[in-house]
């Protein structure tokens, strides 16, 4: 199969943070009750992160701009259909002194297809330590993931083909020992990538947690595949995130790099557990993520 001209590579990236800022503007509806849209990009289910990312900014307008999440924790119940709008109904559970405690339901059809609860907090100061950032190559000279899938997408299968070069990249990453998830081949269960936004963009702190939200579920369930060398593309495999939390220690600053240090301690059960500790590039750790995956494989 040749190379053919693809959208990608005609992309704007501030166009496309565009996008993306406005897809997570979810529009107020009533109170406690919202609408986000949904991409056009041609998928068959709604991205999870972008159902995080929504309901988080659901929960967001209904609390005051001094407290922002600290904790996330969701579960994806339901594929999305992203042919239709999806509605999030929020419900105040406490507004108290230092926190405040909000539940979401995300609704399509007429069902919930996913629901987060979020804890908000106002800043102050404590005891504080973390982990030291790992060891890992700067970002600079680096090949990004769109450079890479552009590569290897000729080689890729219908519809994964057409997406992967045509689809809108808001946020650009730049893998560490690039794993090639076509040909996998047995991987220790560990993987690194940086990450940001494709533009710099002016944002809210609160928008700036979405925006992590959205980045933070592109790569999690590929880190317990690892070990078992199966291609997302192989039709005996049924992948997809069951849950999903976040912890922020602060506000990501998604115009710099952030460096993705992920692992997968377990896997059984058709289930992958998935962990990600987040650093900047001044080593300070940032946020970390915990993501259980649906990972069944049925070889007969």
């Amino acid at each position: 199969m040749s190379s053919q001209p693809n959208d990608t590579t005609k992309l704007d990236p501030a166009a496309s943070v565009a996008r993306l800022l406005a897809l997570l503007d979810v529009e107020p509806l009533e109170a406690d009750l919202f609408r986000g849209q949904s991409t056009n990009a041609g998928w068959m289910r709604v991205y999870g992160g972008q159902v995080v990312a929504q309901a988080l900014m659901a929960a967001s307008k209904t609390v005051p701009a001094d407290r922002l999440c600290h904790s996330l924790h969701s579960y994806f119940i339901r594929a999305g259909d992203p042919k239709h709008p999806i509605v999030y109904r929020v419900e105040r559970d406490r507004d108290g002194q230092s926190f405040t405690t909000r539940r979401v339901v995300a609704i399509q059809h007429g069902r919930p297809i996913f629901n987060l609860a979020a804890s908000f907090q106002v800043a102050e100061e404590g005891l504080s330590h973390s982990f030291p950032a790992p060891a890992a190559p700067p970002p600079e000279g680096l090949a990004n993931e769109a450079e890479l899938t552009i590569k290897r997408a000729e080689h890729a299968p219908e519809p994964y083909r057409t997406l992967w070069l045509n689809r809108d990249r808001p946020i650009e990453f730049r893998p560490i020992d690039p794993v090639d998830l076509l040909n996998p081949v047995v991987h220790a269960p560990q993987i690194q990538h940086w990450c940001r936004l494709a533009s710099p963009a002016d944002v809210t702190p609160a928008v700036a947690r979405a925006l992590f939200a959205y980045a933070s579920d592109m790569t999690m369930l590929d880190v317990c595949l690892l070990p078992h060398a199966v291609a997302w593309t192989n039709p005996a495999l049924q992948g997809a995130s069951l849950d999903h939390a976040i912890w922020f220690n602060t506000t990501p600053d998604m115009n710099a790099w952030l460096l993705f240090d992920q692992d997968s301690p377990v896997s059984g059960g058709a289930r992958g557990l998935n962990r990600a500790l987040v650093y900047s590039q001044s080593g300070e750790q940032i946020a970390t993520v915990m993501q259980e995956g649906l990972i069944r494989y049925r070889s007969g």
